[in-house]
C-alpha cells in the first residue's frame, strides 16, 4: 500500500492538499503548521472518527480536537494505491454528531466502487491490521514512540509464532479462565464458599434436630418456673405497693395538716403586724419612724418650757410712773422758779420714763406672743400640757414595741410556714419515688422490676420455644436433610474439580504464553537491536524487550543492559524506535506493507544521530512507504 495525495478539510487544513511518492517521504514544517493534523488525518481517513469518545481530564477526542477551524463540515478524500489499483477513499460529514460518517472506496478516476470495503473495515483491509495494531506498529504520533502492548497486538502476535489464528491473546483468555475461578471461589465469595456454607448449615440443623427434644422438655419447664415465680411476685408487688401508697399518703397529710397550721400562724402574724401598723399611722405621729418622732417631740418640749419661762417674764411699770410724777413735780417748779435746770431734770426724768415704758410694753407684747406659740404648739398635739403629749410620745412607743414584735413574730412565723412548705416538698419528692414502682429503690420497686424480668424470662421462654417449634417443622425429616447433605457434598466435589482444573489451565496458559514470548521476544529484540546498533553507530547492539514491550539496551562493553530511566531522551527515543520498526517488520502481515507513520520521532537527536536515523528509514523505505514529518531540516 502507498499513500499518494491527500486533502483535507481536518482541523487548521482547509481544503489543503498533500502529495507523497514511494520511498521516504519527508515533509518538514515548523511547529504549529499542522504536522500531527495531518497524521491524524492519515489514521481517520483509514479507520474512521469514534463519534462515541467523550471528552475527560487532560484529553480531547478527535471528533472535537481536529473540529475545522473554518467551521466547515470535516472531510477529506485519500489517493492510494494498494493491490495494484488505484484507490480514492473519501470521508463526508453528514451530521454534526457523526464525523466523517459518510464514506466512498471508488476506483480512481472512475465511479466504480471498491467491492466489499467499508467506513468500519477499509483501515484493517489496506494495511492488514486493526487500528489498535496499527497505531503500536506503523503509526508512530508526536510523544508516543514507545510501543504499549494490547489484546488486539498480542492475538497478532501469537498469529504470528503459533499457527496463524487472531482470535486468541493470552490476556483476554486468562482474564476469562479467572472469571471462571472467580466465580467459583473469591476470597468468601463464589459458588464454592456458598455451597460449603450451606453444607455447614445443614450440619447445624441436623445437630440441633439431634438434641431438639430434650432442648424443648428443659425450656417448658423453665417456662413453668418461671410463670410460677410471675405469679407469687405478681402477689408480692400487689401487697407492697398498696403498703407503700397508704404510707406516703399518710406522711403527706400530716405533713398538710403542719403546712396549713403554720399558714394560719402566719396569717395571723400578718394581721397583727397590720393591726399594729393601722394603729401606728392613726396616732398623732401619723406612723412615722419612733427615733424621728421622739426627736421631734423632745424638741417641741424644751420648746414648750423655753416659751412657757418667756411668757412668764414681767416688767414692772410704777418706776416709769414715779419717774412722769417727778418730771411733771420739776416742771411745776420751773414755771414757778424758771430756773432751767429744772426743766432739764424733768427732760431727763419724761425720757426714763419713756424709756421704761417702752421696756415694759416690749416685755409683755413678747410675753404674750411665747404665750400664743406655746398655746399653739400644744394645739398642734391637741394637748393641753406638756404633760398630755409626753403621754402620747410614751403610747407611741409603746405602739412601736407593740409593731417591733408582731413583726419579729411575723418573721418567725414565716420562717416556719417555709421549712413546712419545703419539708412539704420534699414529702411530695419522696412520694413520687415511693410511687414510682418502676426504678425507684423502694421494695415495690424491686419487686416490680423482678416481675417484669421473670415476665420478659418467660416471654423469652416462650419466644424461643416457638422458634424451636417453627425451626422442628421447617427441618422436616432427618432423612430428607442427610439426603440433601450428601447431595451438596457432592455439588462441591464437583465445583472443586472444575476450581482445580481452572487453576491448572491458568498455570498451563501462562506456561504456553511464557514459550510463546520466548519464541517472538529474542527475534523481537535481535532485530530491535540491529535497528538500534545501525542508528547509534554501533553504540547500542544489545536490545532485551519484556512482555509489555518495555525495553533494556546494552551498550558495547558493558556487561549488564540499561533500563529507560538510565538513558538520555535522545538515546530513549532511538531505543523505543528501533522497537517499533521491528514491530512493524515482524508484527504487520508478508506482502504489500503498509506506510510507516513516523511524526516528530527524531526531535531529541543531535545532527549525527538524525542522519543515522535516516539511514536507517532510507533503508526501510526501499520495502515500505516511508512518510516522516520533522521539524528539523534532515537530509
Amino acid at each position: 500500500m502507498q499513500i499518494n495525495e491527500l486533502t483535507a478539510s481536518f482541523g487548521k487544513l482547509e481544503n489543503e492538499k498533500l502529495h507523497f511518492h514511494d520511498g521516504l517521504n519527508v515533509i518538514y514544517a515548523p511547529n504549529e503548521s499542522g504536522k500531527s493534523t495531518w497524521c491524524a488525518f492519515i489514521r481517520a481517513m483509514l479507520y474512521g472518527i469514534d463519534s462515541a469518545e467523550r471528552p475527560r481530564a487532560g484529553y480531547l477526542p478527535d471528533k472535537l480536537r481536529y473540529a475545522p477551524w473554518s467551521g466547515a463540515p470535516m472531510e477529506g478524500s485519500m489517493e492510494l494505491t494498494a493491490r495494484g489499483c488505484d484507490i480514492t477513499l473519501t470521508r463526508r460529514t453528514r451530521a454534526k454528531n457523526a464525523p466523517m460518517r459518510e464514506f466512498t472506496a471508488t476506483y480512481t478516476d472512475s465511479n466504480v466502487p471498491v467491492e466489499g470495503m467499508t467506513g468500519r473495515n477499509a483501515g484493517e483491509q489496506l494495511t492488514g491490521v486493526s487500528r489498535d495494531v496499527f497505531c503500536r506498529s506503523a503509526f508512530i504520533e508526536q510523544g508516543t514512540v514507545a510501543v504499549s502492548g494490547s489484546p488486539e497486538l498480542e492475538k497478532r502476535i501469537m498469529s504470528i509464532v503459533s499457527s496463524g489464528d487472531e482470535q486468541t491473546s493470552y490476556t483476554e483468555a486468562d482474564e476469562q479462565l479467572r472469571a471462571w475461578q472467580r466465580k467459583r471461589r473469591y476470597n468468601r465469595r463464589g459458588s464454592l464458599p456458598a455451597l460449603e456454607s450451606r453444607i455447614a448449615e445443614s450440619k447445624l440443623l441436623l445437630n440441633e434436630m439431634n438434641g431438639s427434644k430434650g432442648d424443648m422438655a428443659l425450656l417448658q419447664e423453665r417456662l413453668e418456673n418461671t410463670r410460677a415465680e410471675c405469679a407469687a411476685l405478681e402477689t408480692a408487688v400487689t401487697d407492697s405497693r398498696k403498703k407503700q401508697r397508704k404510707e406516703a399518703l399518710d406522711r403527706l397529710n400530716a405533713g398538710r395538716a403542719v403546712l396549713r397550721s403554720r399558714s394560719d400562724e402566719h396569717d395571723a402574724a400578718l394581721r397583727q403586724v397590720s393591726l399594729c401598723r393601722d394603729e401606728l399611722r392613726q396616732s398623732p405621729f401619723g406612723g412615722e419612724p419612733l427615733a424621728k418622732v421622739e426627736g421631734q417631740v423632745n424638741a417641741d418640749l424644751r420648746e414648750l418650757t423655753q416659751l412657757r419661762t418667756a411668757a412668764q417674764q414681767r416688767f414692772p411699770v410704777w418706776p416709769a410712773i414715779v419717774l412722769l410724777v417727778l418730771a411733771m413735780v420739776t416742771v411745776a417748779l420751773y414755771n414757778h422758779l424758771q430756773v432751767i435746770y429744772y426743766i432739764i431734770g424733768a427732760a431727763a426724768f419724761a425720757l426714763a420714763a419713756i424709756v421704761l415704758l417702752l421696756r415694759y410694753f416690749t416685755v409683755r407684747r413678747e410675753a404674750e406672743a411665747a404665750q400664743a406659740a406655746r398655746s399653739e404648739l400644744l394645739k398642734r398635739y391637741r394637748a393641753q400640757k406638756p404633760s398630755d403629749i409626753s403621754a402620747m410620745l410614751e403610747d407611741y412607743k409603746a405602739l412601736t414595741v407593740r409593731l417591733l414584735d408582731a413583726e419579729q413574730t411575723e418573721r418567725a412565723s414565716r420562717a416556719d410556714y417555709e421549712k413546712a412548705r419545703s419539708r412539704q416538698s420534699q414529702l411530695e419528692e419522696t412520694a413520687l419515688s415511693d410511687l414510682d414502682f418502676a426504678s425507684g429503690s423502694t421494695e415495690a420497686a424491686r419487686l416490680g422490676r423482678e416481675l417484669a424480668a421473670a415476665r420478659a424470662s418467660a416471654e423469652k421462654l416462650s419466644s424461643q420455644i416457638a422458634s424451636l417449634n417453627g425451626r422442628l417443622s421447617a427441618m422436616g425429616e432427618a432423612m430428607v436433610l442427610a439426603s440433601d447433605l450428601s447431595y451438596m457434598e457432592s455439588e462441591r466435589e464437583a465445583l472443586q474439580q472444575e476450581y482445580d482444573a481452572i487453576t491448572l489451565a491458568c498455570e498451563t496458559l501462562k506456561a504456553a504464553d511464557t514459550e510463546l514470548q520466548s519464541r517472538f521476544s529474542p527475534e523481537l529484540g535481535k532485530l530491535a537491536g540491529q535497528y538500534m546498533s545501525l542508528v547509534t553507530g554501533g553504540r547500542y547492539s544489545d536490545v532485551l524487550i519484556n512482555r509489555d514491550f518495555s525495553a533494556l539496551a546494552k551498550a558495547e562493553g558493558d556487561t549488564v543492559a540499561h533500563e529507560s530511566e538510565y538513558l538520555s531522551a535522545g538515546t530513549l527515543d532511538l531505543l523505543y524506535l528501533a522497537v517499533r520498526l521491528a514491530v512493524c517488520e515482524l508484527a504487520l502481515p508478508d506482502g504489500e506493507p503498509c506506510p510507516l507513520i513516523i511524526d516528530d520521532a527524531l526531535v531529541n537527536l543531535d545532527d549525527t544521530r538524525v542522519a543515522q536515523a535516516m539511514q536507517l528509514l532510507s533503508q526501510i523505505a526501499k520495502e515500505r512507504q516511508v512518510i516522516l514529518f520533522t521539524c528539523r531540516q534532515v537530509s
